[in-house]
């Protein structure tokens, strides 16, 4: 509720105090398209995107810009204020950039998609995708802990195999859309859950916690995946395109600041699945600000 809260007036503050921002008005001074400009790192409205892109801006400063901070934009129209110079960069994920922006079919190798998303934006946005990091914020299956040891369960082929012991905690739209069950049934084979029930996202690992089921959807870096009792499945036959996390930013910011991919780069190359996990769960679960978990997080990698 605390960050659900704060992301509420900070979007109410974005939208009165930072109209300028995002109607393209920018302050007096260098813009970031002129060596030695102001840059300005944005942010989609959730705790991830909030965390990686405070660490970006962090780097920034630490190397002698002037970082502006547009954080909590939408999902919906975060690409668009890129492409409308608005905003300079903001972490972005491959799978996005893949299937909602430039519309191509899934592909599941990360270099292939990170490639793809590579040469359509620069062809049809004039904006680069720097290196992708290893954190993979994607699709994914969770289990009780309990229930994984009691079976045996470590991949999702395991979990095929024993679907008709288990209840399903569905989120409805998974059931039917291409990434989720059908995508799963395709490559691994029809899932005979003892019982399937609908649920809304936010409930599922209270769902479990009440072993009111056993399995659910997930992503793969959700905070409440550091706790033992959760079990994430490998996708052992890689049926999900990954979406790994990467700075995207506007070429003529590039051009005018070329340090910038360096010093991007750098701090890209220390996210890991893992620690993005432990990151969310400090804010999601422990209720830490962001922006404070991102220092701590930079501190140590610097």
């Amino acid at each position: 509720m605390k960050n659900r809260i704060k992301k509420t007036l900070a979007v109410i503050l974005t939208g009165v105090l930072g109209l300028s921002v995002l109607t393209g008005c920018s302050a007096p001074g260098a813009s970031a398209g002129e060596k030695g400009g102001k840059i300005k790192v944005a942010s989609k409205d959730f705790t991830e995107n909030e965390i990686v892109a405070e660490v970006y801006a962090l780097a920034l400063e630490d190397a002698g810009f002037e970082v502006e901070r547009v954080f909590d934009v939408g999902s919906a129209v975060i690409h668009t204020s890129l492409e409308s110079d608005e905003i300079d960069l903001y972490p972005e994920y491959t799978g996005t950039g893949l299937l909602s922006v430039l519309e191509k079919d899934p592909i599941t190798d990360p270099q292939e998609v990170f490639d793809t998303v590579k040469e359509g934006y620069e062809e049809q946005f004039k904006i680069t995708w720097l290196d992708y990091s290893q954190a993979n914020d994607g699709q994914g299956i969770v289990v009780r802990t309990e229930v994984a040891e009691k079976y045996g369960i470590k991949t999702l082929s395991d979990l095929q195999k024993y679907a008709t012991e288990l209840r399903f905690a569905s989120q409805g739209e998974f059931d039917k859309r291409a990434d989720g069950i059908p995508a799963l049934e395709a490559t691994y084979g029809p899932f005979e859950w003892k019982s399937s029930k609908v649920y809304d996202n936010s409930l599922k690992y209270e769902i479990l916690e009440n072993d009111e089921a056993d399995v659910a959807p997930a992503y793969t870096t959700e905070g409440k995946l550091v706790e033992e009792q959760f079990t994430l499945l490998e996708d052992d036959k890689k049926v999900w395109p990954p979406y790994n996390l990467a700075p995207v930013v506007r070429d003529e910011v590039l051009e005018a600041n070329p340090k910038i991919e360096e010093v991007l780069n750098k701090v890209s190359a220390k996210f890991t699945t893992e620690n993005i996990t432990q990151l969310n769960a400090q804010v999601d679960i422990d209720g830490e600000e962001y922006s404070a978990v991102a220092k701590k997080f930079y501190d140590s990698i610097k």
